[in-house]
């Protein structure tokens, strides 16, 4: 039996002009009524080190020159080449670029970069802007124009009848070339997933042709995503795609030109590499995991799918591992610029987080994704306390020696993570690299950063 604390606080939130007041509960909200439950300041939490193979370039833009000279025949004196820049956070992307850019000057060419990330940034030029500015890049950065739009032009149709979309921009330029890290998508599992593929085909296509193909089924995208790379390729002045991958620890483990003509098989081969280096957490499964910031830098999903072990996509089952009970997510990042799809991946969150929402820009990625279940807003009870006070007495009855606690600055970064004495016992390939604490707190209730 549980009693509901009185609503004697609230929220204001504003939304398309409309405003609304949503009432919060004091303290820790729900109270148990009787027995008891594990209490935070019992828990003391170990800073660890995970151990991910960790293959690196040192130096990359060294490497990248070296790759570019593959597209010296590729290249006449003068031609535009439209560069990509999408929304992902990527190691070094604002030297990658500027380094893509002076070499491609050196062979005569007149480099320039698009926006190249579908509907993030609410698919307006504004909030593209704003999120290419969160990530580094811009014209000093990069040393190159940057263009922005938000229109997209028709190319031409698949045989299954898929658009191909094209940013008006890029439609400009004499020749394309895309950059894009390879890694597991956050809605699919297949041969090909974030790439060049999609980055020619989702991030050129605007918010049409994001929408197009997150409005299909998992195994529909992937193959959305087949036809339209394939029809990119042949209708348009694709030069080749620089692809990076990145190990465990956010370095760069591979830089790789790839020409048209070796796109689609390269890519599939790098994507099982990038498979392998992938990072994960170090149990299996979990009581409590404790984020302190999500958000589209980290993954479009705010929280990488992958990492958490949740999917919420309605014909994609569940991953076996890992299985977490309570997931609480305390902040949403300023370089994510108010877009919160994901929250719903999570089962807590806090005030700020949900008054940081621009719920336009989030809508409009969810609209265009179709996952409405991922931009639900899970309970929120006032401060990071309230919120992981909620979440330790939803675990009433189990006994205290049993629960498993983790916490990590986000799902991008995880090769130090924080873990109770419980949950370390069961962890493999980790190394204990500070003391334990407990749980520190400021007077308003947010969680104070770990030594």
């Amino acid at each position: 039996m549980f009693v509901i604390a009185r609503y004697n606080i609230y929220i204001k939130i504003s939304m398309f002009g409309h405003s609304m007041e949503l009432p919060i509960l004091r303290d820790s909200g729900i109270i148990p009524a009787k027995g008891k439950c594990l209490l935070m300041k019992d828990i003391s939490l170990i800073k660890v080190k995970q151990h991910f193979p960790r293959p690196f370039i040192g130096e990359i833009d060294t490497e990248i020159i070296e790759q570019l000279r593959r597209l010296k025949s590729s290249i006449r004196p003068g031609m535009s080449v439209a560069v990509t820049a999408g929304s992902r956070g990527i190691t070094g992307i604002p030297v990658i670029l500027r380094t893509v850019v002076e070499a491609l000057s050196a062979m005569g060419a007149k480099p320039f970069i698009v926006s190249a990330m579908g509907s993030h940034g609410s698919g307006t030029i504004k909030g593209q802007r704003h999120v290419l500015d969160h990530l580094g890049i811009t014209e000093q950065s990069t040393g190159a124009d940057i263009r922005i739009t938000s229109e997209a032009v028709e190319i031409g149709n698949t045989p299954s009848g898929h658009t191909l979309y094209l940013d008006a921009e890029a439609a400009k330029a004499d020749a394309i070339l895309p950059v894009n890290r390879i890694k597991p998508h956050t809605a699919f599992r297949d041969n090909l997933a974030s790439g060049l593929f999609k980055m020619l085909t989702v991030g050129l296509g605007k918010v049409p042709g994001a929408t197009q193909v997150h409005r299909l089924s998992s195994a529909g995208m992937y193959q959305a995503i087949i036809e339209m790379g394939r029809q990119a390729l042949d209708k348009l002045p694709v030069i080749g795609g620089l692809a990076i991958i990145e190990n465990g620890c956010e370095e760069t483990a591979v830089i790789e030109l790839l020409l048209p003509s070796e796109m689609e098989d390269r890519e599939m081969e790098l994507l099982k590499y990038a498979n392998s280096l992938l990072p994960g957490l170090p149990l299996r499964q979990l009581d409590i995991l404790i984020i302190e910031e999500m958000g589209k830098n980290f993954s479009g999903t705010g929280m990488d799918t992958n990492i958490i072990g949740r999917w919420k996509i309605a014909d994609l089952p569940e991953p076996d591992s890992p299985r977490i009970a309570r997931i609480i997510v305390l902040r949403l990042s300023k370089a994510s610029d108010g877009n919160a799809n994901g929250l719903g991946l999570a089962d807590l969150t806090t005030r700020k987080l949900v008054e940081a929402i621009d719920w336009k820009a989030t809508l409009m990625n969810v609209r265009t994704t179709g996952f409405w279940e991922r931009a639900f807003c899970p309970p929120f009870p006032g401060s990071d306390r309230d919120a992981i006070e909620w979440a330790f007495r939803g675990l009433e009855g189990k006994p205290d020696k049993d629960i498993t606690v983790a916490r990590i600055r986000n799902t991008l970064q995880i090769e130090e993570l924080w873990l109770n004495a419980t949950a370390f016992l069961q962890t493999y390939g980790c190394e204990k690299i500070g003391l334990p604490e407990t749980l520190q707190f400021a007077s308003d209730g947010d969680l104070l950063p770990s030594k």
